[in-house]
């Protein structure tokens, strides 16, 4: 996930770079939501993978 929303980050970048904005505003919002989807799951499963243990 964290490596999708770094490709559509440099995507953003280079589309910018080249004077595509709507390229880059609509890969800058797909980064945005994959780092934020990517963030929430990590925490989840942080949450509640650290009551299953087995001894």
């Amino acid at each position: 996930m964290f490596r999708y929303a770094i490709i559509f980050a440099v995507i953003a970048l280079v589309a910018a770079l080249l004077g595509f904005g709507g390229v880059a505003g609509l890969s800058a919002d797909f980064a945005k939501i994959l780092l934020i989807v990517g963030v929430v799951l990590f925490v989840v499963a942080f949450v509640f993978g650290r009551g299953r243990r087995a001894l």
